[in-house]
């Protein structure tokens, strides 16, 4: 195997894939946070294009009374089980130690599986993680250029590769957790081209969020695109939401995994739009932070919460809207008459509407627009984490984040998902890799020069050192070992052409 530093120092093959890659995408416009969300960018929601009112007609063609019927029952389980969420709060979140993740009990795993979320505790000493913190505190005074969200009181830093962050996403023990998590997922196809004992490593930004703040106000949304979710070149290339579409939407598996490897994530080149598999998104604490200090709220209905908003657009209330109103008061969408199922039919010609989604931008939700999921008390906030506590979420699970910090201390996390190795993702790391070469942001997110000119920014010859060849591999700057004993065919198969597409070999 080729180490980190002879192939960066060598004008091996990776090098000129990568140029080669990179130079046929186009790097989005500059940008922050603020541009991945309506809600935060000050524009409205309003009615899409009329193909949006065709496409929604295609999808259920035929099966208009199976959905019907579908969304009917979808409506009498949340009556029955949001309020036992709420009588839960964040008890409804399941917790282990790190230190337990090789035998986790029997109960974890069925609650994970059920909510879609959890914490992970002790991934990071308290004391490394608070000194992780401290250094990334000295790196932004030292690069005063940086940009960030709001830019005249930041709290979520267009930063990507500084030493802490790579260290973070190298860790071994960061490493292990998302193979262990990862580990609930599952693919019918037994030769499916997916590995996820081989975690892939996605550069994400980091939130520093300061007591008071309240401009950081994101609203319960969902990422990994919007449109695409009903799109048939989006997530219907995989077939992802077909049960939905068929009426059978107890069918649906959320951890179904083969069915999302050809699924296209971005399809309108969202700054911020994720176009990576992510299996779960998840942060590393750095600070101690409870419910509402800035903290994070999540929806753990998983499976539920995801059929009701990719159904939603197909239905109108009859009572508690003028004629031809998409949304009522808030007092009357909490109301017992208007959620009634017989106040709800089926549009007989389809709308434009995807309630909340908008292309190019990440799906938001709301209590006006999708009034039964009651999110005012069903977004249930983290357990209190912290320093080196890891918090994860599935990838359709809808999640927020409080509108006030009205704690007294900062409330800081380094976003790090949770992604296997597939060939989509060992694609995208060619053209991550060649943006950390340059020190340009991640090429998902804002164009720019990103950290390219900042003081102390990690270097490639760098990496080997500070992560050993594990988190090199994560990176893309390592070979694979496509021979070791144990792979089934389909992750000996990935591996192999992951080594290939990042240029180790022919």
């Amino acid at each position: 195997m080729l180490s980190t530093l002879r192939t960066v120092r060598t004008p091996t093959r990776w090098i000129t894939t990568q140029l080669r890659t990179a130079a046929t995408q186009a790097q989005k416009r500059a940008g922050d946070i603020s541009d991945a969300f309506v809600s935060l960018s000050g524009q409205q929601f309003s009615p899409l294009a009329p193909k949006y009112a065709d496409l929604k007609g295609r999808l259920i063609k035929g099966r208009e009374n199976e959905v019907r019927k579908s969304w009917e029952r979808l409506l009498r389980d949340l009556r029955e089980e949001i309020p036992l969420i709420v009588e839960l709060g964040s008890k409804a979140i399941p917790e282990i130690d790190f230190k337990d993740i090789d035998n986790a009990p029997e109960k974890f795993n069925h609650e994970l599986r059920k909510r879609g979320v959890a914490v992970v505790r002790g991934v990071v000493p308290i004391e490394e993680a608070l000194q992780w913190k401290a250094d990334l505190k000295e790196y932004i005074r030292q690069n005063p250029q940086t940009k960030a969200f709001p830019a005249d009181n930041p709290q979520v830093f267009e930063l990507y590769w500084s030493r802490t962050q790579l260290l973070a996403r190298g860790n071994s023990n960061l490493l292990k957790t998302h193979r262990f998590l990862m580990s609930f997922w599952h693919s019918t196809n037994p030769q499916a081209l997916i590995s996820t004992e081989h975690p892939a490593s996605y550069a994400d930004r980091l939130r520093m969020r300061l007591p008071g703040d309240a401009t950081f106000a994101l609203g319960p949304h969902v990422d990994g695109g919007s449109v695409e979710r009903w799109d048939e070149k989006g997530y219907g290339l995989g077939g992802v939401y077909d049960s939905v579409w068929k009426g059978e939407w107890e069918k649906y598996d959320p951890w179904e995994a083969s069915c999302r490897l050809s699924a296209v994530l971005d399809l309108h080149q969202g700054v911020g739009a994720c176009s990576m598999f992510r299996m779960y998104q998840g942060w590393l604490s750095l600070s101690t932070t409870g419910p509402f200090e800035g903290t994070l709220l999540v929806n753990p209905l998983l499976a539920k919460a995801t059929v009701y908003y990719l159904l939603r657009p197909f239905f109108s209330p009859k009572r508690g809207v003028e004629s031809g109103a998409q949304t009522t008061s808030e007092a009357m969408s909490s109301s017992v008459d208007f959620l009634a199922s017989d106040n709800w039919s089926m549009d007989s010609t389809p709308s434009s509407w995807l309630q909340g989604a908008t292309p190019g931008h990440g799906q938001e939700l709301s209590q006006l627009l999708h009034p039964h999921l009651n999110l005012q008390e069903s977004m249930i906030h983290m357990p209190t984490v912290h320093p080196g506590d890891y918090v994860a979420w599935h990838c359709d699970t809808i999640h927020a984040v409080d509108k006030t910090h009205a704690g007294k201390s900062d409330s800081s996390v380094l976003y790090i998902p949770a992604c296997p190795m597939t060939v989509e993702n060992a694609k995208y790391l060619v053209r991550q890799r060649e943006n950390f070469i340059k020190g340009t942001p991640s090429p998902d997110f804002g164009g720019g020069i990103g950290e390219s000119n900042h003081v102390c920014r990690m270097k490639v010859e760098q990496l080997e050192n500070l992560v050993g060849v594990e988190g090199c591999r994560a990176m893309g700057l390592a070979e694979w070992d496509s021979d070791a004993e144990g792979l089934v065919p389909g992750e000996r198969e990935v591996l192999d052409r992951a080594n290939k597409i990042l240029g180790f070999y022919d």
